[in-house]
């Protein structure tokens, strides 16, 4: 597995009325235009009839990420659409992973949960499952120690993100 980091990545925050068929339409949109999509995560807000896509995007050229905003803004129940910057937002991610672990490499492994934070959520005769959450660079030299015990499943979240500082995005969508 490669857990190097993706070349070029830029985190949108797309606010849209909580609908179905929006997400396909968001999704769509990146998928049309040939856009790879790195990451992406859903919710509602604190507001039931808003939800927060945020999707990470595989392109670093800042022209290019705002004709995506111009496009998604365009589409239906779509809100409004907000680059984040690693600089002015809070960008964490959640990884579930199993790894093989022996009597052996057992001990080894509960040290590096301990270093990284991570909980172990479950134990076999053959594997641990661990919980882990943080930003892309402390998830990722995690997983490139555990590569080697060998990785037997992994589940990630994708990034979800907020602005630093005590302002909302909501709020801004609301003053409008």
């Amino acid at each position: 597995m490669d857990f190097s980091a993706p070349a070029g990545r830029s985190t949108l925050a797309i606010l849209v009325n909580n609908k179905s068929g929006v997400l396909m339409r968001v999704v769509g949109l990146f998928s049309r235009r040939g856009y790879n999509i790195h990451s992406l995560s859903v919710g509602e807000t604190e507001r039931p009839e808003v939800s927060r896509i945020t999707i990470v995007v595989s392109v670093d050229d800042e022209r290019v990420i705002s004709q995506i905003r111009r496009q998604v803004e365009k589409l239906v129940d779509v809100r409004r659409v907000y680059s984040l910057t690693s600089a002015d937002s809070l960008q964490k991610e959640l990884v579930l992973v199993k790894i093989r672990a022996d009597e052996e490499s057992r001990t080894h492994l509960v040290e590096l949960a301990e270093i990284f934070k991570a909980k172990i959520i479950d134990v076999t005769k053959t594997t641990m499952t661990l919980q882990l959450t943080g930003d892309f660079d402390k998830l990722e030299a995690f997983m490139s120690l555990v590569e080697d015990y060998g990785i037997v499943e992994l589940a990630r979240t994708g990034i979800t993100a907020l602005e630093r500082g005590s302002r909302a995005l909501s709020e801004i969508d609301y003053e409008n």
